[in-house]
């Protein structure tokens, strides 16, 4: 038996049916891409609350824009843009709010970015689990430290795996600054981790 595609996005008559307003046909759609961008967003965000958020927006703003999708591109690679402007978007709005509002809101829940590993573990591995927990805590603050346009690119490069191109196009920026972007990104995190005790 030949193997099947089974990515609904690539389903021309399917994409056609939730372009024209089909409920059910554009649910697949959603079903299909949902992880995919909740990841995208955050990766972005670093904030699950807040990345369950945006990820409803990003549908709700696909499913609007969706009569305009003419498939010139991937469904995924017209998807891709759209997850990044919302979750910059928010990123901005969440500053302004923290900027003029919570003066003080970078010394509370700091302690969100612990990690677990205190809890009492019975195996054999416990100190194991406990250096790799230290390790996560400590990559997920250096990230959480970056610039958000740093953190962007990095993520959709080493955790979405986009090309150069693919980013540039999410984000509407030329290849040379992704790229510059990118390396920036990647230095700055290294430096954090670094310096991280």
């Amino acid at each position: 038996m030949p193997d099947l595609d089974t990515n609904p996005s690539n389903d021309p008559a399917l994409l056609a049916r939730a372009r024209q307003g089909d409920q059910e046909a554009f649910g697949t759609l959603m079903r299909a891409h949902y992880e995919p961008v909740f990841r995208t967003v955050c990766s972005v965000l670093r904030n699950e609350h807040d990345a369950r958020d945006v990820a409803q927006e990003v549908w709700l703003t696909v499913w609007r824009e969706l009569p305009n999708f003419r498939g010139e591109a991937k469904f995924s690679t017209w998807l891709h843009p759209i997850a990044v402007r919302k979750s910059l978007d928010h990123l901005r709005k969440r500053r302004r709010w923290f900027d003029r509002f919570l003066p003080f809101a970078s010394a509370v829940g700091e302690d969100s970015t612990a990690p677990a590993a205190a809890d009492p573990v019975v195996e054999n591995t416990a100190r194991d689990d406990a250096e790799t927990a230290e390790r996560h805590a400590c990559v997920h603050r250096a990230l959480e430290a970056l610039p958000p346009k740093h953190r962007a690119v990095l993520a959709l490069r080493e955790l979405q795996g986009l090309s150069y191109d693919e980013i540039a196009a999410a984000m509407k920026l030329p290849v040379g600054t992704v790229m510059s972007r990118l390396y920036h990104a990647r230095r700055l995190l290294a430096q954090k981790l670094k310096d991280s005790p």
